[in-house]
């Protein structure tokens, strides 16, 4: 139960901060890009809201290593200390693997978004069919 919520908890964090990210990038642009007072207001009071779900966020990551604390400590009682490393390993891996996978998945958005610019850039009689 504790590492499916290690993997939840990390991705909702990733997510969040992904979406905070492109948010902060929309409200930060230059003055000549600057988005309408109406727009502004609007990413204004989504930041304000990522932020707040951001922080819950980090208040469910450090409850969650609190709990991992105390399976650690559960799992020192029940396994040698080979296992024990091969435990602690797993759950350090996991949440390395989890921000990588996310990492990979935005890598492919991107190139698949990229494609799709570069075919619609072609004119109709050089697109390839799909």
């Amino acid at each position: 139960m504790f590492v499916g919520d290690l993997d939840k908890v990390v991705s909702l964090l990733l997510s969040l901060s992904g979406r905070l990210a492109r948010v902060e990038n929309a409200l930060g642009s230059g003055e000549e890009q600057a988005p309408p007072p109406d727009e502004k207001r609007t990413l204004t009071e989504k930041r304000a809201l990522l932020l707040r779900q951001h922080e819950d966020a980090r208040e469910l990551k450090d409850n969650l290593d609190r709990r991992e604390r105390l399976v650690s400590g559960v799992m020192a009682t029940q396994l040698d200390a080979r296992g024990l490393d091969d435990y602690r390993h797993f759950v350090k891996m996991k949440s390395a693997l989890v921000i990588e996978q996310r990492m990979l998945e935005d890598k492919v958005k991107l190139g698949e978004e990229q494609l799709k610019c570069l075919l619609d850039s072609l004119p109709p009689e050089q697109r390839p069919p799909l």
